[in-house]
């Protein structure tokens, strides 16, 4: 299991340093004032290529770090983080996000006592692939994507704040996803995809033709219960997410997530029928659906009745 809750209470600021470093990022700190002992807040939540942290030190301090293959973007709830960015020093509050790129040395100049941070961690060479995947060949970097700092009060960005807020309330759970890759990949593919729309980017690709559109129908029904991203979808259609959504709402007149759905559901609701030594969870699991509960509810919205009385 990669997911971890950490409730720790370091008595010095040498293993709250280094408690950190072992879970979050490498770094040097340094105390602005006060001799009184750390108030560390630190809990993560490891999706693989991406990993969720809520971090607060309870006293002022300056650090110095690397996010080595790391792209890092640090959100205040409370209080303030100034750091120096390519083009200066940013001061981030709630409702922004300070960006840090992989192998820069970075220096936040003051967090501030009051300062928790929900930070979200991404390994370099995958998120680099996953925009690829998204935006389409040659359509941008995660270089050119990300700003120094990020605006997260409206829109779309307001949207990828509370779905990763959404997912720290869960970091006091250690039993979340245990053992469940299908899930992690699923929520690190999303956390991209809403990290891409948050960035507000423009050059999205040509919108996918009724050729390409043929292409991953046929993919999809030859795999229905492959662990299919966004991305995924978009990389096989060759173009994309939004362009991907824009040609298959006009061509099949649903988006491919639903499509995909739906055959999930077809393939599950035949099993129900004709494959009776198959328990509910073992047909919603063939399906590449996370959870019994989630197909039950699926299930049940699809056709009107409950997958145990489907099959009776």
């Amino acid at each position: 299991m990669r997911e971890s809750a950490r409730r720790v209470a370091p008595r010095d600021w040498s293993t709250a340093s280094r408690v950190v470093a072992e879970a979050y990022f490498p770094h040097e700190l340094r105390q602005l004032g006060g001799s009184h002992e750390p108030r560390l807040t630190l809990r993560t939540l490891d999706l693989g290529p991406v990993l969720i942290g809520h971090v607060g030190w309870g006293a002022d301090v300056a650090i110095e770090c690397d996010y080595p293959s790391s792209y890092e973007v640090n959100m205040p709830i409370t209080g303030h983080l100034e750091s120096s960015g390519r083009h200066g020093v940013v001061t981030s509050v709630a409702g922004q996000g300070a960006v840090f790129r992989p192998d820069t040395p970075s220096l936040i100049t003051h967090w501030d006592a009051t300062c928790t941070v929900l930070g979200v961690k991404f390994d370099s060479s995958w998120l680099e692939v996953e925009v690829e995947r998204l935006l389409g060949p040659d359509r941008a970097t995660v270089k050119n994507l990300l700003p120094d700092q990020m605006h997260l009060e409206h829109g779309h960005g307001r949207a990828w704040r509370n779905l990763v807020a959404g997912l720290a309330t869960h970091l006091r759970d250690p039993d979340l996803f245990a053992d469940s890759d299908l899930v992690r990949h699923q929520l690190a593919g999303t956390i991209v995809a809403g990290l891409v729309e948050a960035c507000g980017h423009d050059r999205l690709g040509a919108r996918a033709q009724p050729r390409a559109i043929k292409l991953l129908i046929q993919q999809v029904h030859d795999d229905p219960a492959r662990p299919w991203t966004a991305a995924d979808m978009a990389e096989v259609a060759g173009t994309s997410v939004r362009r991907l959504q824009e040609g298959f709402q006009a061509s099949v007149g649903c988006t491919p997530t639903q499509y995909l759905l739906d055959v999930r559901l077809q393939r599950a609701h035949a099993d129900l029928i004709n494959l009776p030594n198959l328990s509910v969870s073992d047909v919603a699991a063939r399906w590449g659906f996370s959870s019994a509960s989630r197909f039950a509810a699926a299930f049940r919205h699809r056709y009107g009745v409950a997958p145990a009385t489907a099959r009776r």
